[in-house]
């Protein structure tokens, strides 16, 4: 009967096409309430299915280990908005052309350079300058979770860097000379999933004079929860900020321990408040530490409010005897700062426990896989728009919101953001309202439901942006399986026909596997876009690889050792981010694999696995797409075939676009950094990194000579070499 039902729901969708879009947040069939909710902390409901035979719920209140607060910092004090000095402008709001100032290299997060010395012309020429190693790698004897991410930002003749395990750098833009080493002391033991720093951010504050110690500032979140300040001069630490130039993030936070609360992404500066997010470790409970956003003053270090999905109109920090409400959904990736309009754009994750629905409360409904804009001096929520309703697919925004003015057909310009997801949808959004443009209308269309856990059903509808072309491809059928063999093209048909799939959406299974398509790792994830605002044009790459999930009861998940990282019992590989989870707190675990040959390593769906798209975003037309990747580093059993077939492989880390008609980008698994023609796509040259290019390029210029910087610190879970190699390319002296 749910399975005619959820044929009907798809029949539907195929003969209407699309609905008139609904309310964000639309109706669900039995959305869940506050006595549905239960008592987060003693039972409710699921009590009894959720019981763990081999561990238990840690009490929020039990005092925190040491271990998560490694520096021993003291708690910090508040401050109102109101004593907020005004910022001076920042170098990233109006960069210079030679330099890249920001993550995204400016206050819009463009990854646009208007730099154009290197053009298609004479891109073939381009030499390595230098490499500078950070000294950061995986310890003798350790299981490896490096995965570096990092994106330097230059300002003046200097690069500013972080390590994968957040000691930060400043290096000689010119000749890769270290001219100081913060050591930030992160230990292996506070690494989560992935040892990343994706970057740090230039402050120069209001307070300090020119020429004194932290007038200028580099500032970093780390893996074990602080928020350090040091000179950006000599690299010391900024004794007026926080305690001794340091924050603990942890304060309010309630138990945990350490590496299941991280900071991998750069936190933006708004208007004088440094905004932070953080990761809270995925697949472990439902009662998982707090996704609160909290904003601290930039020249003191002081509190200055927070954003509690659960307690919206409590903006301080919590009392003696309170937490920060737990399981809340988190925000991992990079935020966007709106200085114009003060506003902070947050890209947001899913409560606790990603693939069962029934626990979360209404407020955690509205803010999940969202952007949320949060007034960047007090908190308040302003507006939300949802990429995924009542999210059990682990479709998390990874990527960056980029802002750019749009320029509407009655000749009015609109202040819009782009957000990328991992579903290959990409929304166009007004940043003052958060609603669609109107020459990009999102559509709810009908959506499998109610699904197959009758205590958890499945939104009706989902939102749609069918103006801008999608980052995907269609459906699958059986007859997409694929295989370096006839035999092995067997297996996967088997496996598909032996999984639940009504395509997109297909709601979450106990009885068997589920397709899932897009995966969690499809779409844009934490590279993001590049925008060139004189063009017009959106480059995107992306990932098509699905997954094969199924809910496991929790006496199953018992057996099978998923356990919770905070629980005594935990050991590794009991479940982690990405992959089996325990769902602690939940009736269910979460069994997560690729959907692959399981003997071959090789994914059932056929190539190409990753792409790159270049999109005319007012013409809502694709320029062109190629696969992004070769085989070259990649085969069956995880051996490379050291083919140049430009197959496309799995890829993240974004790509940047130049006035030279040039896009750089790395990211693809083939361990390799490109060069491509903006005008047709066409490859112009590439370099064999020394590990793998996980991370995004960004160029700048010193003495009139371009260079373009990628981080090569290869990636754990994508598979690629590691190491701690910043590699920096010119074209020779002299080039014309």
């Amino acid at each position: 009967m749910r399975n005619s039902m959820i044929f009907k729901a798809l029949f539907l969708s195929t003969a209407l096409g699309s609905v008139p879009a609904l309310a964000q947040v639309p109706p669900t069939d039995a959305p869940p309430g506050p006595d549905n909710a239960g008592n987060p902390y003693q039972g409710g409901p699921f009590a009894e299915a959720a019981k763990s035979k081999i561990f238990t719920s840690p009490d929020p209140l039990t005092p925190q280990p040491a271990a998560v607060n490694p520096a021993n910092l003291p708690d910090i004090g508040e401050i109102d908005a109101s004593q907020l000095p005004a910022m001076v402008t920042q170098e990233s709001a109006n960069p210079k052309p030679e330099d890249w100032p920001a993550y995204g290299r400016d206050d819009y997060q463009s990854r646009y350079s208007p730099l154009n010395q290197i053009t298609p012309e004479n891109a073939s020429k381009l030499q390595k300058v230098f490499v500078y190693h950070t000294g950061s790698l995986v310890p003798k004897g350790k299981t490896n979770k490096w995965a570096a991410e990092t994106t330097p930002i230059k300002v003046g003749d200097s690069l500013y860097l972080c390590s994968a395990t957040n000691d930060m750098m400043r290096v000689d833009a010119a000749t890769g000379k270290e001219i100081w080493h913060y050591k930030s002391g992160v230990s292996y033991d506070s690494i989560p999933y992935t040892a990343a720093c994706r970057g740090v951010v230039y402050y120069t504050s209001s307070t300090v004079p020119e020429g004194q110690p932290c007038h200028n500032r580099i500032i970093e979140g780390t893996l074990d929860m602080r928020l350090i300040s040091v000179d950006a001069e000599d690299g010391k630490l900024c004794q007026s900020f926080g305690h001794g130039g340091q924050v603990n993030l942890m304060q309010g936070l309630g138990y945990a321990v350490p590496g299941q609360v991280s900071i991998t992404a750069t936190p933006p500066v708004v208007n004088g408040v440094i905004v932070v997010n953080h990761e809270v470790l995925d697949g472990q409970r439902r009662w998982a530490p707090s996704g609160v956003i909290r904003g601290y003053d930039a020249e003191s270090g002081k509190f200055v409010w927070a954003w509690d999905v659960n307690n919206p109109t409590d903006h301080h920090q919590p009392t003696p005897g309170h937490v920060y409400s737990r399981g809340t959904p988190n925000s991992w990736t990079a935020m966007t700062g709106d200085n114009q309009l003060g506003l902070v754009y947050v890209p947001t994750g899913n409560s606790g426990a990603d693939y069962f629905s029934a626990m979360r409360t209404p407020e955690e409904n509205e803010v999940s896989s969202a952007v949320v804009a949060l007034d960047a001096k007090t908190g308040e929520k302003r507006w939300v728009f949802q990429t995924v309703h009542k999210d059990v697919w682990d479709y998390d925004i990874g990527s960056q919101a980029t802002l750019f003015d749009y320029h509407a057909d009655d000749g009015s310009i609109i202040p819009a953001l782009i957000q990328p997801t991992k579903r290959g949808q990409t929304f166009i959004l007004d940043r003052r309202t958060g609603k669609p443009l109107p020459e990009f209308p999102v559509v709810e269309k009908p959506a499998p439901s109610p699904g197959n856990i009758p205590e958890d059903p499945r939104s009706p509808t989902q939102p749609w942006s069918d103006t801008v072309p999608r980052l995907g491809f269609a459906p699958y059928k059986e007859t997409d399986m694929w295989g370096i063999s006839p035999l092995d093209q067997l297996a996967c048909r088997i496996k598909y026909r032996q999984a639940d799939y009504v395509g997109e959406f297909t709601p979450p299974s106990i009885k068997r596997p589920w397709l899932e398509y897009p995966g969690y790792n499809g779409g844009s994830d934490w590279g993001s876009i590049s925008y060139d605002p004189k063009t017009g044009i959106l480059l995107a790459n992306w990932s098509n690889t699905p997954m094969y999930d199924q809910l496991v009861d929790r006496r199953t998940a018992d057996k099978l050792g998923y356990v919770s990282i905070d629980a005594p019992e935990y050991h590794p590989g009991g479940g982690g981010a990405e992959g089996n989870g325990a769902m602690g707190d939940t009736p269910y675990g979460i069994s997560v694999s690729p959907f692959w040959n399981s003997f071959t390593k090789v994914m059932c769906n056929r190539p190409p696995f990753g792409m790159i798209t270049a999109i005319d975003l007012k013409a809502h037309k694709v320029l062109w797409q190629k696969p992004l990747g070769t085989a070259r580093a990649n085969g069956p059993f995880g051996l490379p075939t050291f083919l140049p077939l430009n197959i496309g492989t799995p890829n993240n880390g974004g790509p940047i676009q130049t006035g030279g008609g040039v896009a750089f980008i790395a990211a693809a698994t083939d361990n390799q950094i490109r060069a491509i023609d903006m005008k047709t796509g066409k490859v112009l040259w590439s370099d064999v990194l020394p590990g793998g290019g996980q991370a995004t390029p960004m160029t700048y210029a010193v003495n009139g000579r371009q260079y373009v910087a990628i981080f090569a610190g290869g990636h754990h879970f994508m598979m690629t070499p590691i190491s701690d190699a910043l590699v920096v390319y010119a074209l020779p002296e002299g080039t014309k």
